[in-house]
């Protein structure tokens, strides 16, 4: 229509611009918690990545820990190679799922975990949430402190 010949023509005149649309996740807000599930400050984790973030595909990264690349590795024991690492928070898989073509094409076949939100299930146990790939489209899920975590099964950092 015209209107949009008109914003054609201002940009064209240097009366207007085109900005790509910047992705704003606040990390300090509070994430989705599921039902009867609760996030205890003392079950956080250390380095995990704060305040405001603008998403961009390249900022982000895979984290394996070396076991989980030649075997397997307890929850709690790769929880601890995590501190200090700068894991993203379940806001940033709250954020991806609202804007699927957002995340990253090499992250099909994997369950990227979001380190930085751990849960606390209705029993007590812990738990962090993930975001896979179902054939048709992105979902999430979740796995226990407790089981053993391998290869296919990367944390969520913040590239450096």
């Amino acid at each position: 229509g015209g209107d949009l010949l008109k914003s054609v023509r201002d940009v064209l005149r240097g009366q207007a611009e085109i900005k790509p649309v910047e992705h704003l996740i606040d990390l300090d807000a509070r994430p989705f918690i599921p039902n009867g599930w609760r996030v205890e400050p003392e079950d956080q984790l250390p380095g995990a990545v704060g305040g405001k973030l603008v998403w961009d595909k390249s900022m982000a990264g895979l984290f394996l820990a070396e076991k989980q690349k030649t075997g397997l590795l307890s929850g709690h024991d790769l929880r601890k190679e995590l501190e200090g690492k700068p894991v993203l928070k379940a806001n940033v898989l709250d954020y991806l799922l609202a804007h699927p073509d957002l995340i990253p094409e090499s992250w099909k076949g994997q369950y990227v975990f979001f380190w930085g939100t751990v849960n606390r299930y209705s029993d007590g146990r812990l738990c962090v949430r993930c975001l896979y790939w179902l054939g048709f489209g992105w979902n999430w899920s979740y796995y226990w402190l407790g089981g053993d975590w391998y290869s296919s099964i990367p944390a969520a950092v913040r590239a450096s």
